[in-house]
């Protein structure tokens, strides 16, 4: 199921990209053509199956850093980027790869701030980006510590949902989704990319129930 999450990722990006840059179409097919690119090389080059280890340096090169960040930073509540300085540190350090040190910064902003229920998504997804994109217990239990701190919040139900989604848990992952949309305002910016997921989703829950 990794490659849902690197999908996932590389949608998340696009979309990134369309509502923050405002791409006209023939820059569209050529920020899809370069992360198709991407997606084909990490088929070619990535190990999935192969379990994460730590190493100096730049991690994990099967998980595009920049891609990580984007995809929380596409399902924030405020245009305002986010201005916690731990955070801003570990989103630093996750563009550049360094999944681990991100994951260790947002500890010590979650230390000072156990509330902070964008630290607690960022921890989630650098873990994750951490094990190259295979969900963890850690992962999920960051992302139901940033719902529990906000209830608001739109990117944790996302991603734990997505998180779910790679244990195979289709229906909770699609309920959760569902949620974040009948909650959400009309004009949210994400909700196209939500109700993206939940058709895949359903389509998931109908092969499953064949």
């Amino acid at each position: 199921m990794i490659w849902l999450f690197v999908i996932l990722l590389a949608l998340a990006a696009f979309g990134v990209m369309l509502v923050a840059f405002k791409l006209p179409a023939g820059g569209r097919e050529a920020v899809a053509a370069a992360l198709l690119l991407g997606i084909a090389g990490y088929a070619l080059q990535g190990h999935p199956d192969e379990p994460s280890a730590p190493k100096a340096g730049r991690e994990a090169d099967g998980m595009d850093g920049t891609a990580v960040v984007g995809a929380r930073l596409a399902l924030r509540d405020s245009s305002i980027p986010p201005t916690d300085r731990w955070i801003v540190v570990a989103d630093g350090l996750a563009r550049n790869g360094q999944f681990s040190d991100a994951a260790e910064t947002l500890r010590i902003a979650l230390r000072t701030d156990p509330k902070n229920a964008e630290a607690w998504v960022a921890m989630g997804n650098a873990l994750i980006a951490h094990a190259q994109g295979q969900p963890t217990p850690a992962a999920l239990y960051a992302y139901r510590q940033a719902m529990a701190a906000d209830p608001k919040n739109s990117a944790a139900p996302f991603f734990l949902g997505m998180t779910l989604a790679q244990t195979g848990d289709y229906r909770q992952a699609r309920d959760l989704l569902a949620g974040m949309l009948k909650n959400a305002p009309d004009d949210a910016p994400w909700r196209g990319l939500v109700t993206e997921r939940i058709a895949q989703l359903d389509r998931l829950l109908a092969g499953a129930a064949q």
